[in-house]
C-alpha cells in the first residue's frame, strides 16, 4: 500500500518524503526524515497507513504540529482514518484538487508525580486510571477544577476527548460526542454504585483523581500504553493539553455518514 502511495503521488508530480522505519518497511527510496516529528516538519501533509493505534502513535508523536494528516485505513474499525485503502487512488485526486477540509482535533494531557518520578504525558484518545490484572474494584476520589465530585468504586476511570468518545468510553457506556465539541468526558468503568453514570464536563475542566487503594495495583496508561503504577496517595490531574493536531478529511464526508458507516446505524429514512 505505502509503495502505491508511492507511485501515485510521484506519477501527480509531487515529491515523497518518509521516516526512516517507513523507509526501511518498504524498501523503497524517497528522501528520509529520522522520525514523524522531523518528517511533519518538513512536508506539505501525511499521510498514515494503518489504523486507529497507528493514528494514535502518529498524534503523540507530532503533537503541536500544523501538518495535517490523511488516514489511510488498512485495520479495522478506523473512525480515526479518513480514506478506505480501496479508495486511495481516488482520494488523492481529490486532495491535489483542494477537494478537502482541515479538522483541529484536541488532546489530553496527564500531570503529577507517580514512583519517584514527574509524569507528563498526551494522549489523543483518553487518558485511563484503572486496577491491574487483580479483580478487585479500586478507589478514586475525583475533583473537578478543585471542587470534590465523589469517591468512585470500580474497575476505572476513563478520561476521554471528543476524539476518543468512540474508543474505549463507548465500549465503557459513555455518550458518542462530535470530534469538534469543546467537551470531555469521565466514565468509570463498571462502577460498584449504578448510578455512577458518564459524566459530561466542559473542555475547560481540570480533573484531578486521587488513588486511595493500596491494593490491588492501580495503573496509568495513555491512549492504550501503560504510562506508570501509582500508590496510593497519587494524585493526576487531567486536562486539555497546549498541543493538537490536525485532520484532514475529504469534502462531502461528515461525523454523521461515518457514525453510520461504522458504527452500522440504519433508520427508514437511509
Amino acid at each position: 500500500m505505502v509503495s502505491r502511495a508511492t507511485r501515485l503521488i510521484r506519477a501527480a508530480g509531487r515529491q515523497v518524503a518518509t521516516d526512516a522505519d517507513t523507509s526501511h518497511l518498504g524498501k523503497f527510496k524517497a528522501a528520509m526524515w529520522p522520525d514523524a516529528a522531523a518528517l511533519a516538519r518538513n512536508v506539505d501533509m501525511l499521510l498514515v497507513f494503518g489504523g486507529d493505534g497507528t493514528m494514535l502513535r502518529v498524534a503523540r508523536r507530532i503533537a503541536g504540529s500544523r501538518t495535517p494528516i490523511l488516514g489511510v485505513n488498512i485495520g479495522g474499525l478506523g473512525f480515526l482514518t479518513a480514506v478506505p485503502s480501496e479508495e486511495l487512488g481516488s482520494a488523492l485526486k481529490r486532495v491535489w484538487k483542494g477537494e478537502f477540509r482541515f479538522e483541529p482535533r484536541v488532546l489530553l494531557h496527564a500531570g503529577g508525580e507517580a514512583q519517584g518520578k514527574q509524569i507528563s504525558q498526551n494522549a489523543l484518545n483518553d487518558i485511563v486510571i484503572s486496577r491491574g490484572i487483580t479483580s478487585r474494584l479500586i478507589e478514586l476520589d475525583v475533583h473537578v477544577d478543585g471542587e470534590a465530585l465523589t469517591r468512585y468504586r470500580c474497575d476505572g476511570l476513563i478520561l476521554s476527548s471528543p476524539t476518543g468518545s468512540t474508543a474505549y468510553s463507548l465500549a465503557a457506556g459513555g455518550a458518542v460526542i462530535f470530534p469538534t465539541a469543546d467537551s470531555l468526558a469521565l466514565t468509570p468503568i463498571c462502577p460498584h454504585t449504578l448510578s455512577n453514570r458518564s459524566l459530561i464536563l466542559p473542555l475547560s475542566a481540570k480533573v484531578q483523581v486521587q488513588v486511595i487503594s493500596r491494593e490491588p495495583e492501580t495503573i496509568l496508561s495513555a491512549d492504550g500504553r501503560i504510562v506508570s503504577e501509582l500508590s496510593a496517595g497519587a494524585t493526576i490531574t487531567i486536562s486539555r493539553s497546549r498541543s493538537t493536531i490536525r485532520l484532514m478529511h475529504l469534502a462531502g464526508t461528515s461525523f454523521c455518514e461515518t457514525l453510520r458507516r461504522k458504527l452500522h446505524w440504519r433508520g427508514t429514512a437511509f
